[in-house]
């Protein structure tokens, strides 16, 4: 994944509705939820909730599908396993990460 892809989900997990509505999406699965139905558990207008999910498509961070008047959303497992991916790409500084070592500082990692 590209630095510049990597803003673009951030910068778009950087509000709090959605962020909470990501989380929502990343919830329900695969099947995903209805833009309405997102707007009225986050108690967030559907003019703004569509505002905020289409922010969060064009981060590539959710897809949508149309059933009959509704537009359902789904988070991109793929898109978000890949700004962790970025992320986390250089963890441990080479040393391989278990349990006891990940995310942790030189001074705390078990030596392998």
């Amino acid at each position: 994944m590209e630095a510049d892809s990597v803003i673009r989900a951030l910068s778009a997990l950087a509000q709090e509705h959605r962020l909470a509505a990501y989380r929502l999406l990343v919830q329900a699965g695969e099947g995903g939820i209805p833009a309405g139905a997102l707007a009225e558990q986050l108690d967030v207008p559907p003019s703004s909730m569509s505002f905020h999910l289409a922010q969060l498509a064009n981060a590539g961070l959710v897809t949508q599908r149309r059933e009959s008047r509704s537009i359902i959303y789904s988070a991109d497992y793929a898109a978000m396993n890949g700004v962790m991916g970025y992320l986390t790409e250089n963890c441990c500084g080479g040393v391989p990460c278990g349990d006891s070592t990940a995310c942790l500082p030189d001074s705390q990692r078990k030596s392998a």
